[in-house]
């Protein structure tokens, strides 16, 4: 029976892989555009198409099982129809959106995907999620793979080292670890600094079970000063990812608008998950689903930071904490359920986490028995006091607690993994 089992697992990954050399080279094309618009509004333009040297991701799982994120990508055969890749994402434009400022002004924002270089003609359709919860296209893009306009010139061209190494790319989940405002004397520091803050990861539950699964890489990527910009206390600095702090006016809030210059860094190596690790002691960070995680390296909380915000871009888990400063108004719409594993409104229960509530468990569970039920839904998160619930009463998602993903969360953290390990 187990021969029979591991005959059958063999022949899928040998025809899903069958299926990627059909359709696609062992490299990466990439697509830049601008998302502009306003609170109610979205525009794409297309900037430029670019080849890239390396195809981390799987060749087996090709269309995305999980119905995460704000936006997402598909991409279909031109001559047969075939849907062939598919992908969620989500972006700083939309958090944006939902902001003061995106009632009052248009921003654009630039932003970029990427895909497995396809052989022939493609068509590319980009998604939004609407209010309601339902994908609305809102741009197509025709793909002439053999386009001499598809630019192939690498604008940052550095050197590699392996801070954890498991397998080949295509078996294995590759994360990318970039510095940002470490200068050339400091290559070794930030060497230093990837070895423990891949040691929080792997240490953490549940990636502590999955070390032999996952590359990390480190692109000595050299930036002229030392630190990142502090706009609210008159700090700049020159850097290669450009990466501010005071994100929607927020302090603690750190992110950096230049994509393009975080994938040409990025390119340098085969990697599915972008991970930025910016020179400064100050507390801060920001995580966004398939986009990036970006974190300092020497906060008192960088082992927290760290897992935390690479559970937003890594797993797609929602922020359980409800009694923060933050800039966004209206985030979530009551009447559905949103697509954050970890976060429920009780609209539909049973799509969340429902099957790991203990029966006889209160739903909502009252903060008051938290002891006496570990997982269930206790009322608070997603920056709402009300009307939002999370599964535990305390996770790595809600407060400073390195290694404390509450099971709903590790489940959601191991399905990820599952799916880019074979």
């Amino acid at each position: 029976m187990k021969k029979s089992l591991a005959f059958l697992l063999l022949l899928i990954s040998v025809t899903a892989t069958a299926q990627f050399e059909k359709h696609f080279y062992n490299k990466t094309l990439r697509i830049d555009y601008m998302h502009a618009g306003t609170a109610g509004s979205d525009v794409y333009a297309l900037d430029e198409l670019i080849e890239e040297p390396y195809w981390g991701g799987s060749k087996t799982n090709l269309l995305c099982p999980f119905d995460y994120g704000n936006y997402k990508f598909t991409v279909t055969d031109k001559a047969s129809g075939e849907i062939i890749y598919s992908k969620g994402y989500s972006s700083l434009f939309a958090e944006w959106q939902t902001t003061a400022e995106a009632r009052e002004t248009r921003r654009a924002y630039p932003e970029n995907v990427v895909m497995p270089y396809p052989k022939k003609p493609a068509i590319v359709d980009f998604f939004k999620r609407n209010r309601d919860g339902q994908w609305e296209k809102q741009f197509t893009l025709n793909i002439d793979p053999k386009s001499y306009f598809i630019k192939k010139e690498r604008r940052h061209e550095f050197p590699y080292f392996m801070v954890n190494e498991a397998g080949k790319p295509e078996t294995c989940l590759d994360i990318v670890f970039i510095p940002e405002g470490y200068t050339a004397a400091e290559m070794d520091k930030f060497k230093a600094d990837s070895r423990r803050l891949a040691d929080f990861l792997l240490q953490c539950k549940p990636f502590d079970e999955y070390r032999g699964n996952i590359n990390i890489y480190g692109v000595e990527a050299v930036s002229a000063e030392s630190g990142a910009d502090i706009p609210g206390k008159d700090i700049w600095k020159k850097t290669i990812l450009n990466s501010n702090f005071y994100t929607f006016d927020i302090e603690r809030y750190l992110t950096t608008y230049d994509m393009k210059s975080v994938r040409d860094v990025a390119a340098n190596v085969p990697y599915d998950h972008i991970c930025i690790i910016a020179n400064s002691q100050v507390y801060g960070g920001g995580g966004i689903y398939n986009h990036y995680a970006l974190f300092t390296s020497d906060n008192p909380f960088a082992n927290y930071v760290f897992v935390h915000e690479f559970g937003h871009s890594f797993a797609g888990l929602g922020d359980e904490y409800y009694n923060s400063e933050v800039a966004y108004e209206d985030f979530y719409n009551l009447s559905i359920e949103p697509w954050e594993p970890n976060l429920t409104t009780l609209v539909d229960f049973g799509s969340k986490w429902k099957e790991l509530v203990p029966e006889g468990t209160p739903i909502p569970t009252p903060s008051a028995e938290k002891n006496k039920y570990p997982v269930g839904a206790y009322e608070g998160g997603g920056y709402m006091t009300k009307g939002i619930y999370r599964p535990a009463h305390d996770c790595t998602m809600k407060s400073l607690s390195y290694n404390n993903f509450c099971p709903v969360c590790q489940k959601a953290i191991r399905q990820m993994l599952e799916n880019y390990i074979h």
